[in-house]
């Protein structure tokens, strides 16, 4: 069955929802739940979809179990602090870094501090605004790992991209930046 809402098909052991498309390719997806979804062109007929997952298993297989693993990692943190604690925390360690910085801050002024709940990224910095935000999840992460990353997102008003200079930034004002930065992608 090709259906356009998605249709529910097997191949090479593995369950899949087939949903078709205004798109070129055959395009394969691993949920974080572990489901596959498999997005495909119209004119593409369902045998060389399921041919494509088949060839495609143990790359699946591949994919649920990092998955899986993250999982596992992530069960044995220690729960989130609320946004309101969070913020309370990185707004005082950014406060502590200020004055090393205070001179590359828009205006001089102590930049405003943010939490959101992100998964890809540990901080941002965003010189229009002169705001720095990171991950609630940074509150678990051990205190080297924090101040790199507070380090790291107030060297980009400076430098606002990840050149040579900027790197020397982080290290003069953080010279043992590689611990944090370690410990953070151990995760």
């Amino acid at each position: 069955m090709d259906g356009g809402c998605g249709a529910r098909r097997s191949a090479g052991g593995v369950e899949y929802t087939l949903t078709r498309r205004r798109v070129r390719n055959i395009n394969l997806r691993v949920r974080p739940d572990g489901t596959v979804a498999v997005s495909a062109p119209r004119s593409v007929p369902a045998r060389v979809v399921d041919d494509f997952v088949a060839d495609r298993v143990c790359w699946i297989q591949s994919a649920r179990a990092r998955m899986a693993d993250r999982e596992k990692v992530r069960a044995a943190e220690p729960p989130l602090p609320g946004r309101d604690e969070a913020l309370a925390r990185m707004t005082v360690l950014c406060q502590k870094w200020y004055p090393v910085f205070a001179a590359s801050c828009p205006g001089g002024a102590m930049p405003r501090v943010r939490v959101r709940d992100m998964t890809t990224r540990w901080g941002s910095c965003s010189l229009k605004t002169g705001t720095l935000c990171f991950a609630r999840r940074l509150c678990v992460m051990p205190p080297a790992a924090q101040e790199y990353v507070v380090v790291h997102e107030f060297c980009h008003f400076a430098h606002p991209d990840h050149s040579p200079a900027f790197w020397a930034a982080v290290a003069a004002a953080l010279p043992d930046y590689e611990t944090g930065r370690r410990q953070l992608r151990g995760r």
